[in-house]
């Protein structure tokens, strides 16, 4: 049994389950703010089931604000992952399979891309596009699909020489079916693993993006937000940033185990032997 896609996949599927139903039974509105009850404790430090994790310095429940951040981990790790991988992947296949001029075009800009430093990239759009969820996508998107392009582009090249590629071309199969029918099937395995390891780095992006006001709207539960706004008050009450950095942890912990997991399941070179 291979226990980084057991134990990367159960992560994953709790925050699923909790970016799903989190939200319809949280215990309070995660904005509601109650300044009579803020820094309550959480109900093991001698604190009621009515906060369970405790309150923030505005009497908002940190339970209810961890149920909403995990809901908009999941929707930007997921839809950041898909919209990079469907930009990159059809510049890695154009770029592998034409070789020659078109190749190098193609790689020199991802080299110029990809020497931008990706945070500061990120930060600087945002600073132009604005707040918001889907603008938080739109950002990560833009600064991660040159590494599906780098790193399916290399596969391409080892493929495009394989016999049933070459069978294909002998046929008179035009570039764009021998692309779509022959070489992305095989890619298939590498793009599930990258976009799991995308789907990581998209809920730290965003947390990152949140942290220094640049993320989600301020009316949004973002873990980010919430370390943010808890560290000034860490020494009092260190819950309101300790829960958010534990969960933006794990789901980090999670998805990378879930990556490395599945790449040792579908990658034949590294399955043990008998």
């Amino acid at each position: 049994m291979n226990g980084k896609l057991v134990a990367g996949g159960l992560i994953a599927l709790v925050l699923l389950g909790l970016a799903l139903v989190g939200p319809a039974v949280a215990p309070h509105d995660p904005n509601r703010q109650d300044l009579g009850a803020a820094r309550t404790t959480p109900v093991w430090m001698g604190g009621t089931w009515r906060h369970p994790l405790g309150t923030d310095s505005l009497g908002r429940d940190v339970l209810s604000r961890l149920l909403g951040g995990a809901r908009v981990a999941l929707v930007v790790a997921a839809a950041s992952a898909v919209g990079s991988a469907a930009l990159g992947v059809p510049v890695a296949l154009v770029a592998g399979y034409a070789r020659g001029w078109v190749d190098s075009l193609l790689m020199r800009l991802v080299d110029v891309w990809m020497s931008i430093p990706a945070v500061l990239l990120a930060i600087a759009l945002m600073a132009v596009l604005g707040l918001g969820l889907w603008k938080v996508v739109l950002a990560i998107v833009v600064v991660d699909w040159t590494r599906f392009a780098r790193v399916i582009r290399g596969e391409v090249l080892a493929l495009r020489e394989r016999e049933f590629v070459e069978a294909a071309r002998a046929v008179g199969l035009p570039p764009v079916r021998v692309m779509l029918e022959e070489l992305l099937p095989n890619l298939w395995p590498l793009i599930i693993v990258l976009t799991s390891l995308e789907m990581a780095i998209a809920v730290g992006v965003e947390a990152l993006l949140s942290f220094v006001g640049l993320g989600v709207q301020a009316s949004v539960p973002s873990w980010g937000a919430m370390i943010a706004e808890g560290r000034g008050y860490l020494m009092v009450s260190w819950w309101g940033m300790g829960m958010p950095m534990l969960a933006l942890v794990l789901a980090v912990v999670g998805f990378n185990l879930l990556g490395e997991g599945l790449r040792e399941r579908l990658d034949p070179r590294l399955r043990p032997t008998a």
